[in-house]
């Protein structure tokens, strides 16, 4: 969960600790999130990797951690500045993808180059071009990516997934409703008001976790159930009738009086008219089958999520950072694509909504972020909500020379 600035900057402050990979424990990074990964996270160790990495679109806008006496931090100012513009850095990282062994990510990044020639947006894809190849690296075969973007580079980071994790990978494009409906035409823009932002879901492989989630029924659907038993129970009527009769293979018998091509063979019947699930409205009625409102787990998860609302200024989890996402947004991703006990990295963790949906849900994580202030609202935060938390912290500065 984003909450500060980049941390894909390299030859910035990087972790300190022990070179050994981790696997089996939580785990809070400083430093660069693309020489943490390099060094310090196993092949094929992670379960779900959610990141909300810098949109590209404005950096004062993800500038977002302050001083006590509200001044920006510089040092995340200057992480953005020689992030997000053509140097030395960024022809380095388009290097490593060129020698990197993945022909069609290579191919992808070297014709885009093509088109977009070496400026900002040219800089950022590369950027996260090889930061995507190091997390399908640590992604376990049954594991899966969410990326969460906008509109400004959301196609060109597709392409750069559909390459690096192979186009039959993608599994959804969401679409999160983040605000309501608003105008910018008093700004002079000629354009429809920005209200949603993309989330890409890839897998490693075909064997990914995928735990169906379930909204509530709405009112309309919940009108159906009109009738009650005598506990209190609601159900609906529902056809018992086979479609498609003899041709499709339904058997056909008396039910109650009634002759028809049944959906259940007569066994199956019998058993639930002895369970009273089978009904006869009046006599010389077909039979219906009782359908219980309880006993339905609700309507299946789709791709547009418009229920989760956005953190506005009374939001109780609010921060202060106007890119900051709800926990609901996290718990639900990590509900859908992983299991207790699973490991859950962020590597662009800003004020740590990840980390704490992972935490409350009982899965192991890894956060990485560039900026200290981020790591230390992190830990204060884990240790309001969640007292008594293990974790680890790498790469914090222990002396002054280690803070120069």
């Amino acid at each position: 969960m984003r909450c500060s600035g980049s941390n894909a900057g390299r030859g910035l402050p990087a972790a300190t600790c022990s070179q050994d990979k981790i696997g089996d424990l939580n785990h809070l990074y400083y430093g660069d999130n693309l020489q943490i990964l390099r060094d310090h996270i196993k092949d094929e160790s992670v379960d779900l990797v959610y990141l909300d990495p810098p949109f590209n679109s404005n950096a004062n806008y993800n500038v977002l951690f302050r001083g006590p006496s509200g001044e920006k931090s510089h040092a995340q100012i200057e992480a953005f500045e020689d992030t997000w513009h053509w140097t030395d850095e960024a022809e380095q990282a388009f290097d490593d993808v060129m020698q990197s062994g993945n022909a069609d990510a290579a191919e992808v990044l070297r014709s885009i180059r093509l088109f977009l020639k070496e400026n900002d947006l040219m800089a950022y894809l590369t950027m996260m071009a090889i930061r995507l190849m190091e997390l399908h690296r640590v992604l376990k075969p049954t594991g899966s990516i969410y990326l969460h973007c906008d509109t400004t580079a959301g196609h060109y980071l597709k392409i750069l997934l559909d390459a690096v994790f192979g186009p039959a990978s993608f599994i959804n494009q969401i679409t999160w409703k983040r605000t309501t409906a608003h105008s910018d035409g008093r700004q002079g823009r000629k354009a429809y008001g920005n209200i949603t932002d993309i989330i890409l879901f890839y897998s490693k492989s075909n064997e990914y976790t995928f735990n169906q989630q379930y909204l509530p029924y709405g009112e309309e659907y919940l009108k159906k159930y009109s009738y009650r038993d005598a506990d209190g129970r609601q159900y609906r009527l529902d056809n018992l009738t086979g479609p498609g009769g003899e041709a499709k293979g339904n058997p056909e018998y008396e039910v109650m009086g009634v002759v028809r091509h049944w959906r259940y063979s007569r066994a199956s019947m019998d058993e639930l008219i002895a369970q009273g699930r089978i009904v006869q409205t009046k006599p010389g009625s077909v039979p219906q089958y009782k359908r219980y409102l309880d006993e339905m787990p609700g309507i299946p998860m789709q791709n547009l999520w418009d229920e989760i609302n956005a953190i506005n200024s009374q939001a109780q989890e609010r921060l202060g950072y106007p890119t900051q996402k709800p926990v609901a947004l996290l718990e639900r991703i990590i509900s859908i694509s992983s299991n207790e006990g699973d490991i859950v990295l962020d590597p662009f963790c800003g004020c740590g909504t990840t980390i704490h949906a992972a935490q409350k849900l009982r899965r192991e994580w890894i956060g990485i972020d560039i900026t200290n202030l981020a790591i230390s609202l992190i830990e204060k935060r884990l240790a309001d909500a969640f007292p008594g938390a293990t974790f680890e912290v790498h790469g914090t500065p222990k002396d002054l020379e280690g803070a120069r």
